[in-house]
């Protein structure tokens, strides 16, 4: 029985490839470049565009977090100066 590490890893972008065209899916698994290069080139710039951009959004969003909880501990602050004198 062969071992875990000797065992081939489906990516879950060979799955679509497999669902969507069968007979793409058997010539790219037998050596075959596939004859839409520029297409894919541009599907494969879009989503490493796209990861860019969702990495900003969880930035821009970690530091609006940041941005309010500051804010908040400035407004905490500002009232128990008020209070205390």
């Amino acid at each position: 029985m062969p071992g875990l590490n000797s065992r081939k890893t489906i990516r879950a972008s060979e799955i679509g490839a497999f669902l969507y065209c069968r007979r793409a899916w058997w010539y790219r698994l037998q050596g075959h470049p596939s004859q839409n290069q520029q297409a894919l080139e541009q599907g494969t710039r879009f989503h490493l565009d796209h990861g860019r951009r969702v990495g900003s959004l969880h930035l821009l969003r970690l530091t609006a977090l940041l941005l309010s909880l500051a804010a908040l501990g400035l407004l905490v602050a500002a009232v128990l100066f008020q209070l205390v004198g």
